[in-house]
């Protein structure tokens, strides 16, 4: 089921596809790593393959390290770079184990590559040559670049951020706020921190900064979940990718289905009809108005007979990927501050909109306006005489003044 602002490429990989990556300056061109083996890339507006290459086995990742030049990973333990202009590869270096994750920092100007060996290595790109070797706890499943930080999320549900300038020491440890085995770690666009997914059917939304203040507002959340017979069926969130504008992500389940989230607001903004089986793969473009899906059976059900493997393209709207703005119900006055020469009164407030979150902010209201204001049903009178009705802590206005604007960060 395709629609008017969504269509499926031509010639797709021949098994199962493991990666797909835009071009870094353009929604035209799409790199795909597949099982079958190859690295294709992809003119999306023209619907057709560009060029293809090959690596002695399965490729489980690609990545741009600028328009005309990709690089890939996977079970043949090698890192290729491949000119996507002369068609010339180079085989750059490689692992002692298969290459699971291939990334690219344009801040450090450096290629990343995880592997099941246990190490995450730096390379130079324009030599190119390793750049350095690093141990980590265990297998390496997943990572994400966040400006000059590496996030490495291992076996044993450990999460690693590294400082990519400064690669002595590890910045923080972590273990994974979900029980369950980590799938896919994607960083906000903005830096302030990440998205981890589970086999379990849930998202945890994750900051960087480890101060107490900051650390309470992490979260996670169910999903991509379905009941079928009255049982509920949980699936594995297998792919994360940001809206580089929005700061929103889409999350891809075995389940088939592609749900938007806004994680400032904690809600889904839309979900995609259900595509013939597993997401294994998502990708916006950095423009943020395409969005690749890769349906592709990952064997979770073993070796049965699946739908056939398929790459969409599907056009998003800003109503499908912008967060939506905060519907207020009331606010809570914790504090007064009367400046009685401004004719001012300076509350302290904390807000509630129609998801019951909390969010503290400051107010200035002129006194000329306060009469205008209820306390529940009571009318607003002098805040300077202490009569009944003088709005105080705790109370509560319904509505809130017309001129709260108050952001969910």
């Amino acid at each position: 089921m395709t629609g008017s602002n969504e269509f499926k490429l031509n010639q797709p990989p021949e098994d199962g596809i493991s990666s797909v990556k835009f071009s870094p300056n353009t929604s035209q061109f799409l790199l795909v790593s597949s099982w079958d083996t190859s690295v294709r890339l992809y003119d999306v507006p023209a619907n057709s393959m560009r060029l293809k290459y090959q690596h002695t086995g399965a490729v489980l990742d690609c990545a741009f390290y600028d328009p005309t030049h990709a690089w890939s990973g996977g079970l043949d333990h090698q890192l290729k770079m491949h000119d996507l202009n002369t068609d010339q590869e180079n085989l750059v270096g490689t692992h002692d184990a298969p290459i699971r994750c291939v990334e690219y920092c344009p801040e450090v100007n450096v290629m990343v590559t995880g592997s099941w060996d246990q190490t995450v290595k730096l390379w130079d790109p324009r030599t190119p040559c390793n750049a350095g070797t690093f141990s980590q706890p265990e297998k390496v499943y997943t990572l994400s670049v966040s400006g000059d930080r590496l996030i490495v999320g291992t076996a044993g549900r450990r999460v690693l951020v590294w400082d990519l300038r400064n690669m002595g020491y590890v910045q923080q440890r972590r273990e994974s706020s979900l029980k369950y085995q980590t799938r896919c770690i994607r960083a906000f666009p903005n830096k302030q921190g990440y998205v981890l997914s589970s086999i379990e059917g849930r998202v945890a939304v994750e900051y960087l900064d480890p101060s107490p203040e900051v650390q309470k507002k992490k979260y996670a959340f169910k999903c991509h979940r379905l009941k079928e017979n009255n049982i509920e069926q949980i699936y594995p969130v297998n792919a994360i990718s940001f809206h580089n504008i929005h700061n929103t992500f889409a999350t891809g389940g075995s389940d088939g289905f592609v749900n938007i989230w806004d994680p400032f607001n904690k809600k889904r903004l839309c979900q995609f009809h259900r595509y013939p089986t597993s997401i294994a793969s998502l990708a916006f473009s950095n423009d943020g108005t395409t969005l690749a899906i890769a349906s592709s059976y990952m064997y979770e059900m073993d070796d049965t007979e699946h739908p056939e493997d398929g790459i969409f393209i599907r056009q998003v709207t800003d109503a499908e990927t912008k967060p939506k703005s905060i519907e207020m119900k009331s606010c809570e006055v914790k504090s007064l501050c009367f400046d009685y020469e401004l004719q001012e009164v300076k509350a302290n407030l904390y807000f509630t909109h129609r998801l019951n979150f909390w969010k503290q902010a400051r107010q200035t209201l002129p006194c000329s306006g306060l009469p205008d204001l209820r306390i529940g049903e009571r009318k607003k009178t002098d805040p300077r005489n202490g009569a009944a009705g003088t709005l105080g802590k705790g109370d509560t206005i319904t509505p809130p003044p017309s001129s709260v604007n108050c952001q969910v960060n």
